[in-house]
């Protein structure tokens, strides 16, 4: 119960933010400018019908949303717990009675909300692919969609250990996109390392374990490593949380 009034005092306030309805409108406008320039695509190399609409468009679609969710989610997480330490209102928070897990459930359980949100937004490209072309064959999609999910939980842990680093949201939101990028280019340069350094890298690379998943493949090991990484994530947060007892905080 704690911790659902605790979301409940998170989610409002982004659905009171003029910011969040300022960076749903960002993701909305790029995931519809990537489906409309990926479905041109699509029908062009598809004049033969050789392609299916997994292969030949959502795949790559879910590729794009990637990218799109790498930009916009520092903006959720940089004010997560960097704006209460700038606010005083963090300490406040921990008067209650509140344990720390709580708090960062909370908190976390309101941001991968507002991440629903936004993905719910770009169903609409699906209705309008079932309203021409019908949903045969579309059943797979979900798998991409459960990919994404995983994918932003993993940024959303991500971006909240480094919202809990620094009271600044600007660091906070540039820090977090720095580390998405890392993850992103992680694997593109293959010369820099021998193949077995390379074959390592790709394992722990966030965004090449979502290819199976933009096919219609849901891998359990894809699907651990995402819910390792989530927790590891999250402890980590935890861990800097509780630093204000050594410090001589309360």
């Amino acid at each position: 119960m704690k911790v659902y009034r605790l979301f409940r005092r998170e989610l409002g306030s982004y659905l009171a933010s003029p910011a969040f309805y300022g960076v749903l409108t960002i993701f909305l406008l790029l995931s519809g400018y990537f489906f409309f320039t990926d479905l041109s695509f699509y029908n062009t190399i598809n004049f033969k019908g050789d392609y299916g609409p997994v292969e030949g468009l959502w795949s790559r679609y879910f590729s794009d949303l990637r990218f799109v969710m790498m930009l916009t989610l520092p903006l959720l997480t940089m004010r997560l717990l960097a704006e209460e330490k700038k606010l005083g209102t963090f300490e406040l928070l921990t008067s209650y009675p509140l344990r720390d897990s709580e708090i960062l459930a909370g908190k976390f359980l309101a941001g991968l909300a507002a991440l629903l949100l936004m993905l719910a937004g770009s169903l609409a490209h699906f209705l309008v692919w079932a309203a021409f072309w019908g949903t045969q064959g579309l059943q797979p999609l979900w798998a991409g969609y459960l990919g994404l999910l995983l994918l932003g939980c993993a940024l959303l842990s991500c971006g909240l250990f480094i919202s809990s680093l620094t009271e600044n949201q600007a660091i906070a939101g540039l820090a977090t996109l720095g580390v998405f990028v890392f993850f992103w280019f992680l694997t593109w340069n293959e010369l820099m390392a021998s193949e077995s350094v390379v074959r390592v890298l790709v394992r722990l690379s966030l965004f090449d374990r979502l290819q199976g998943f933009f096919k219609g493949v849901i891998d359990t090991k894809d699907v651990a490593f995402f819910v390792l990484f989530c927790g590891l994530f999250l402890y980590l947060t935890l861990r800097v949380m509780e630093t204000r007892f050594w410090r001589g905080q309360k």
